[in-house]
């Protein structure tokens, strides 16, 4: 027997075993009114309210529903309900441009939108065939009072998800991530992390970003509860941890660092010792950080390698039964790598050195984007663009990035988007836009610019530009001026040699 493996079992899952528990406590503090804390059961019947609301509007199978929103409950009822009933979610990063948005919702062909209260005034210019703004109007859209037209063939290997990325082009890519690309992420993700009905989930890290990274199937499947954080803040974390009991959070390395510096402030013990996990990507922190997490914290350190090409989990790094007698900083070492492939998934190294996966959790391709999949794809591995070693025990390690992209605060930023922005401004000649480490952010965006002859700008007016036509994030941190910068003998710009000098005390050339 073969029955598809479908993201709609994980909330049938929650309602029918754990339908009058506490599934999820929204965020109190946010523009749209809070659903507060919401039973199990009770998301589920307004996942099918919202699915019966689409049928009103004429929005079947396989269409886009495209949602740009912070953290927050009715995202997460998109998440789980959305692909459910054989649509696709288009989760969109708010921290976008109107622009960047605009491109996305049309690209992805989206006929549904929906936009946060507060990015409302940003995102004005953005349309669709229907646009609703979550909250008041997004409780219009619900229907209570019908039953919503059943999935007529329900497919594992139809499109449950578009993740769009920045990558080594100008515009985001569309990663189409297929229903059972989210079921055996989310499966093996608990399996990993040992989740259980007893786990307190907190949404330190972004929604949008790989769909949580499929921990909300994940929760919602095994009957924890999730506490939704709007917005990442050291101190709030630790009181969220304190109020609700939170076991476990996920995030890039920032938003440890931000909790760290929080930490030196709290008064009295620090909440969740010996009870707290968290999971780390994004890049892997120093190892100085690691250890501070475990003392500092008493919080556990877990490790994770992945994009949001592959759902994203690739490979895995825990605390093991022979790491507990070894000293914090030998430990922290060893968790400073970005761990053993995940259950079900293959790695390699190219001749070239780069990183190749294969597994249930790659992508089925980008979409409208048969060239770009091709070359993601090619020779049945996907190439993740890193470069990387195996060790003889199979844990990887991430050295460098063969792709032209920069991971700041958990974000991919392609520096050649940001260097065809820099490039439109008549005083610059050369650019070349590099990630040099930075301990707060694990690589800062940083532009060598060379000015046009006779040409005058200041490093602020060239931030100013680039914030005017990019997210915060992308914009530049730092800009130096060069006479010129390193060139093969064909012209080609060094980037390699660009970043010697900032890179030179590093092991490896990613932060």
């Amino acid at each position: 027997m073969r029955v598809p493996l479908t993201t709609r079992d994980f909330l049938d899952r929650a309602e029918l075993v754990y339908g009058d528990r506490i599934g999820i406590v929204d965020e109190p503090a946010q523009p749209a009114p809070s659903l507060g804390e919401v039973t199990w059961r009770e998301v589920a019947r307004r996942g099918r309210a919202l699915q019966a609301g689409l049928d009103a509007l004429g929005v079947g199978a396989g269409e886009r529903i495209a949602v740009v929103s912070h953290n927050a409950a009715r995202l997460l009822e998109v998440l789980l309900a959305v692909p459910s009933s054989g649509r696709v979610a288009v989760p969109v990063n708010f921290r976008l441009s109107q622009e960047e948005v605009r491109y996305i919702v049309g690209h992805s062909g989206a006929r549904v939108l929906m936009v946060d209260p507060e990015l409302e005034p940003a995102l004005g210019g953005v349309s669709a065939e229907h646009r609703l703004v979550i909250g008041e109007e997004y409780e219009q859209l619900l229907r209570f009072d019908a039953e919503p037209v059943p999935w007529a063939e329900p497919d594992e290997d139809a499109t449950a998800t578009i993740n769009y990325t920045s990558g080594t082009t100008a515009r985001p890519k569309g990663v189409q991530m297929t229903h059972r690309n989210l079921w055996v992420n989310a499966v093996t993700f608990g399996m990993h992390m040992q989740v259980s009905d007893r786990d307190v989930y907190l949404h330190t890290l972004p929604m949008f970003h790989c769909n949580g990274w499929g921990l909300p199937y994940t929760m919602a499947g095994l009957g924890a509860r999730q506490i939704v954080l709007r917005k990442v803040d050291g101190a709030e974390i630790l009181r969220r941890v304190e109020q609700h009991g939170v076991t476990m959070m996920s995030g890039a390395p920032a938003v440890w660092n931000a909790v760290l510096e929080a930490a030196e402030q709290w008064d009295g013990e620090i909440p969740g010792r010996d009870r707290v996990r968290v999971v780390v990507a994004g890049a892997p922190p120093p190892s100085r950080t690691i250890a501070r997490i475990e003392a500092e914290l008493g919080w556990e350190f877990n490790q994770i390698y992945g994009l949001t090409e592959t759902a994203p989990l690739l490979t895995i790094n825990r605390p093991r039964a022979e790491y507990d007698d070894l000293e914090p900083e030998e430990r922290a070492k060893r968790l400073s790598r970005a761990g053993v492939p995940a259950l079900g998934t293959r790695i390699a190294i190219s001749e070239s050195g780069e990183v190749l996966a294969q597994g249930n959790t790659v992508l089925a391709g980008y979409w409208e984007n048969p060239d770009a999949s091709g070359e993601a794809l090619e020779g049945g591995w996907f190439h993740t663009g890193d470069g990387g070693t195996v060790d003889d025990g199979g844990y990887v390690t991430i050295s460098d990035r063969k792709k032209d992209v920069i991971i700041t605060g958990g974000e991919n930023v392609s520096s050649i988007e940001v260097e065809d922005v820099l490039f439109s401004h008549p005083a610059v000649a050369e650019v070349a836009v590099i990630g040099v480490p930075d301990d707060k952010w694990g690589e800062m965006v940083t532009a060598l610019v060379v000015l046009a002859e006779g040409e005058e700008v200041g490093e602020a007016e060239l931030v100013a530009h680039c914030r005017a036509s990019l997210a915060g994030y992308k914009v530049p941190k730092r800009v130096e001026f060069r006479d010129e910068l390193a060139r093969t003998a064909t012209g080609k710009i060094q980037k390699f040699k660009l970043r010697e000098s900032f890179w030179a005390d590093s092991e490896r050339q990613v932060n």
